[in-house]
């Protein structure tokens, strides 16, 4: 069945069939009796991986190194192509992944820009802005956001870093472009303190997406904690991990730091401030401090000093919003001058609900900040991607931009993109 699917792509896509079909022609046979050495047609790997609409051979592929993400596709770039191919039915997340791999969005300009010979060279293939023109809101979002000047700009703070594989999260992360550039700032500074970072704001901002994240990316082992069910002060070292995405086990948080002694992994403390009783939070200033944790009296300190912290908290996201209202543009991006200032307003609050003692161990408080008007649309279009799955792609393009628009009349700002995906939920049943 896979074999007379890519059949099809090919004998359906022009790009392709220019690429492959000359490959299959007849050979006239040799009329030498021995051997001679050749040299192989190399297999096109990532044109097929693409063709297939196979978004795990995408990844492998892009992964293992056998193809780069802005290798060209007969006349086209690969991120070109997958654009122009109408036929894919995981087109965004492919668009995503070859992004997140480091493929050149700037190279996707439009054709009437280009002198009389460019153009003729690509064989009467669309220009490049009618196909973004057509692209879905939130492909169009990502593909600007990886074109941006901000972005070149965070992405080259951890660009010889160990946290460099980090900046592929913005292409699962919508919206927060100035909390990441403050991040990789952070990850990016020399120090001998353990890192902590607090992950502050409204609910459905992203913050429990970037944690869960953190780890994946960058390879290492992670524990989320719930802090809201900690009781005491040993509770926390004896609490077993609740990642939704990871098997269910019986290994404690003490087990999991015992077992990464002086390894990178990452520790994320799940709504901290909701702790039952404050104490619960003294457990972590020695490790904070000093990167030594000691879980019981007599027993020997276990170096943490690697472990990456996280929490995320809702604190403070009534002062998100109220510095977005008094702000000129609401509706727009924060500066990074008024970023700074937001974090600034922010971190006193925090202090005040967890301690001066404990904030002052934190590196970091990263306020998750309001979404703008792209990013709310760019929400909507991957909710309608994700809840309708293949047969978004074949709803009429006028059905597919009236659910997103109107689903952005039910946005709560309080409850952010979970509420996105609730109207894009119901206008759906109503479709149907």
């Amino acid at each position: 069945m896979a074999a007379a699917f890519l059949e099809a792509q090919i004998t359906s896509c022009p790009v392709i069939e220019a690429i492959v079909l000359p490959l299959r022609a007849p050979q006239r046979e040799s009329v030498l009796l021995t051997p001679v050495h050749a040299i192989a047609t190399p297999r096109p790997t990532l044109l097929f991986a693409l063709a297939s609409d196979d978004v795990e051979e995408v990844r492998r592929v892009l992964e293992s190194g056998e193809a780069r993400p802005n290798d060209d596709v007969g006349p086209q770039s690969a991120l070109a192509f997958t654009l122009a191919n109408g036929q894919l039915k995981n087109k965004m997340a492919m668009v995503k992944l070859l992004l997140a791999y480091g493929a050149d969005a700037s190279a996707l300009r439009d054709a009437e820009d280009e002198d009389d010979g460019a153009r003729s060279s690509k064989g009467g293939s669309r220009p490049i802005s009618k196909l973004l023109e057509e692209a879905d809101p939130a492909t169009r979002y990502y593909i600007e956001r990886a074109n941006s000047p901000q972005t070149r700009r965070a992405s080259a703070l951890i660009h010889r870093s160990f946290f460099r594989p980090l900046t592929r999260v913005r292409y699962d992360l919508i919206g927060q472009d100035r909390v990441l550039e403050q991040l990789f700032r952070v990850l990016s500074m020399p120090s001998m303190a353990p890192v902590v970072v607090l992950l502050c704001g409204p609910s459905g901002h992203g913050k429990s997406l970037l944690a869960r994240k953190f780890g994946s990316l960058l390879d290492v082992p992670t524990h989320t904690v719930n802090m809201t069910t900690l009781q005491n002060t040993r509770d926390i070292w004896k609490s077993h991990s609740i990642d939704p995405h990871e098997e269910p086990s019986d290994r404690s948080l003490k087990d999991f730091l015992m077992d990464n002694e002086g390894k990178r992994c990452v520790v994320v403390l799940d709504e901290i401030e909701k702790a039952q009783d404050e104490k619960i939070l003294s457990s972590l200033l020695m490790p904070w401090e000093y990167g030594r944790c000691s879980f019981e009296a007599g027993h020997r300190h276990v170096d943490v000093s690697k472990v990456i912290w996280l929490g995320t908290s809702n604190i403070g996201h009534d002062l998100v919003f109220e510095h977005q209202d008094h702000r000129p543009a609401p509706e727009t991006q924060l500066s990074r001058e008024e970023y700074i200032d937001l974090m600034a307003l922010l971190r006193p609050r925090v202090s005040e609900r967890l301690g001066a003692s404990l904030l002052s161990r934190v590196t970091a408080v990263l306020p998750f900040v309001a979404f703008t008007a792209d990013e709310k649309m760019a929400i909507a279009a991957e909710a309608l991607f994700a809840l309708a799955g293949e047969a978004v792609t074949t709803m009429p393009p006028a059905t597919r931009n009236l659910i997103v628009r109107t689903s952005l009349n039910s946005y709560i700002p309080s409850e952010g993109a979970r509420s996105l995906y609730r109207a894009v939920s119901t206008q759906l049943l109503d479709t149907i």
